[in-house]
């Protein structure tokens, strides 16, 4: 193995907003990145954080991430979302994805959470079968329902 896995740093945060940017264009959403460093900086490395952070580094350099934060399911308690699991497109296949997505799943199991949710597009098949073959359960009946910040001020303007 070529590369570490260990939590993230606020010397980390560049290299970490540029893989997120990296994978809102390989979903074909390239403008939909509205945070900026000091963003994260701010929202994963202040008193109370809302966000933890693995990341892949392989030669000091920042490779992969996931980045997952705690909610609370009404049905199952104690709950991890996992928000982002992306590895830079030309060190992808040598292992940091699962690497990184075990540091997760080991975090949330030795914390004692009850679940790992996180969701993956329909046409990413290569994620999907790799979920399932980690024994995680694909639910495709289920669609994903947002109302961005555009949508909730004229929501509340109408309301």
């Amino acid at each position: 193995m070529s590369f570490i896995i260990r939590e993230g740093q606020e010397k980390d945060v560049q290299a970490v907003l540029d893989l997120i940017i990296e994978l809102a264009v390989f979903e074909k959403e390239p403008d939909a990145v509205e945070i900026t460093v000091d963003d994260l900086l701010r929202d994963g490395f202040s008193k109370e954080p809302k966000f933890k952070l693995f990341v892949a580094i392989e030669s000091g350099l920042v490779i992969g991430i996931a980045l997952f934060y705690e909610r609370y399911s009404t049905w199952k308690g104690k709950t991890i979302h996992l928000e982002d699991l992306m590895v830079t497109k030309s060190k992808r296949k040598i292992g940091a994805g699962k690497a990184l997505y075990t540091a997760v799943l080991k975090y949330a199991h030795q914390h004692h959470f009850n679940r790992v949710a996180w969701e993956v597009i329909d046409w990413n098949v290569n994620a999907i079968n790799f979920y399932k073959s980690t024994g995680a359960v694909y639910l495709k009946d289920w669609s994903v329902v947002q109302m961005n910040k555009e949508g909730l001020e004229k929501f509340i303007q109408n309301n």
